[in-house]
């Protein structure tokens, strides 16, 4: 079995339908949703707010790649297009962190870096993936860290701007 940590935003088109059909993509597999977040955009690129929600999800058939070719399916059918690095995009899957059996699985792979290499820098990721497992842990290179931890590392500035919604997920 694999667990998968994924973070899903989008701040073109309908964001909580382009989040939602991630949740109805992923059907049963889905453990646990945090809540909905609206964040100011990250990475320099002048852009709308983005909604933002991380879920867990776990699927004994599903490895790591099996994990990445779903998130770019969610994408390719919500239009994705990545003309501008850290643009606006219709939607955004990103794998967080992913376990199997044997524990978190760590990879280099040029197409597959897990954990996710800036997981730790993104308030956008760590807030909500709190709201979902408060005692989470994130494997970095100097050994793993707790995420509440890595929270408080980031400027003041970057956790507020993560703000809760009252928007939903369902599942």
């Amino acid at each position: 079995m694999t667990r998968v940590v994924l973070s899903i935003g989008a701040n073109l088109g309908d964001r909580l339908a382009r989040l939602q059909s991630v949740i109805t993509g992923l059907g049963d597999a889905v453990a646990a949703s945090s809540q909905v977040y609206e964040t100011d955009p990250w990475g320099g690129v002048e852009q709308d707010p983005f909604l933002n929600a991380v879920l867990i999800a776990d699927d004994p058939a599903c490895d790591a790649r099996g994990w990445l070719r779903r998130a770019g399916e969610y994408e390719r059918a919500a239009q994705r297009e990545r003309e501008v690095h850290w643009g606006p995009r219709t939607l955004d899957v990103d794998l967080i962190a992913c376990y199997d059996a044997d524990g978190e699985i760590i990879s280099n792979e040029r197409d597959l870096i897990l954990p996710h290499p800036r997981a730790q820098l993104r308030a956008f990721v760590l807030i909500p993936w709190l709201d979902v497992d408060p005692g989470a842990e994130l494997t970095l290179a100097d050994g793993r860290h707790p995420v509440v931890e890595l929270l408080y590392r980031l400027q003041p500035a970057g956790r507020a701007g993560v703000r809760p919604t009252s928007l939903t997920l369902s599942r």
